[in-house]
């Protein structure tokens, strides 16, 4: 014989309670159809039992699971971090646990996520997703979807002011006497990379910049010092790159090349990352608000979650702001020909 104590059951609350077991039931499953004392009555005593509704039977019941998901580009990358934070706070207040997926930069591994991810939750949440509008369209006909960091117009979105934001780099830039910029471009699939480089050209366009593009890359510290080896063939005075790894890589390839930042080359990153202000120098970025984008995809989300409504609301756009840190100033005396040593190899 078991000594294991018996889990209290939906039957022994409906004796504490007073109630029937199908009183027990909607309280947890329906509860706006029981009367609000009613309702009280069985809580309290199913605290009192220590009893818990099997949450698998209350989703095959109501069809909801309270469970959200958030798929990610890249879980290592700091920017998830407080976008992730943001979200999971948003969600826990509303009483919805948020699921992560990891997706690695790759479309074939997000695709396969969210064929995983759709049938167990609410609603879904892509930040910074790989994939096109038409793969995205498709998961946004199975359960509600926001995107994050992209807008369609068919599609709830969230992003940050991308346009605005550059163009406060280029005039922080522009005003330190620059006039040669290199972009270090992101990933080919990245919709904020697009919208970033257009800003760019434009800003540079109408302030008489000279500005030019690094080929596409993938958005990590690794790679921002590769991508520095290649700039220093045909430098300028001056990099906006696609986000804060490939800046801080990129600033600790020059640097250890014997390369002054700020004094030969000016480096400005995006979205203000932790660890942006523990770099030496501290670096200038245009700083995303993180918790924030993540609270706001949610609270969209739920509301087409609990309402059911086809219409959309408009893209959100969050605004940038430039933070000025150590990583920037004024221009060589030669904007065209900035002093650098001779690109060594590294060993």
């Amino acid at each position: 014989m078991s000594d294991e104590p018996r889990q209290p059951t939906i039957y022994d609350v409906a004796r504490a309670a007073g109630v029937a077991p199908s009183t027990v039931s909607r309280t947890f499953s329906r509860p706006g159809r029981v009367n609000a004392d009613t309702a009280a009555r069985v809580r309290a005593a199913a605290d009192e039992l220590g009893y818990r509704a099997n949450a698998i039977a209350r989703a095959l019941h109501s069809g909801k699971t309270q469970l959200l998901a958030i798929a990610v580009a890249d879980v290592t990358n700091p920017f998830f971090f407080d976008v992730i934070r943001g979200a999971e706070t948003a969600a826990s207040e509303e009483g919805y646990t948020m699921l992560v997926a990891d997706v690695q930069e790759s479309p074939v591994s997000e695709r396969r996520a969210l064929d995983r991810i759709l049938p167990l939750v609410d609603g879904l949440i892509l930040a910074t997703s790989r994939l096109s509008d038409s793969a995205i369209r498709v998961a946004a006909k199975q359960r509600p979807t926001v995107v994050l960091n992209r807008v369609m117009s068919d599609v709830a979105s969230v992003a940050t002011d991308n346009s605005g934001g550059t163009r406060h780099a280029v005039e922080h830039l522009a005003s330190l006497g620059h006039r040669q910029i290199t972009y270090l471009a992101g990933p080919e699939a990245s919709w904020a990379d697009g919208m970033r480089w257009r800003a760019l050209r434009e800003a540079c366009h109408r302030l008489e910049i000279t500005v030019r593009r690094t080929p596409p890359s993938a958005p990590t510290r690794e790679e921002g010092r590769r991508v520095a080896a290649r700039f220093l063939e045909n430098p300028t005075t001056a990099v906006i790159a696609y986000n804060d790894l490939l800046a801080i890589g990129f600033g600790q390839e020059l640097t250890e090349r014997g390369i002054d930042i700020p004094g030969a080359v000016s480096v400005v990153g995006f979205d203000d990352i932790f660890g942006a202000d523990f770099c030496n120098p501290p670096l200038t970025t245009v700083a995303s608000p993180l918790r924030a984008l993540g609270a706001h995809a949610v609270r969209t989300l739920l509301r087409q979650v609990t309402t059911h409504t086809p219409r959309l609301p408009p893209p959100a756009k969050l605004p940038m702001k430039l933070v000025v840190r150590g990583s920037t100033t004024t221009a060589p005396a030669r904007p065209t020909d900035p002093v650098l040593p001779p690109a060594a190899p590294r060993p």
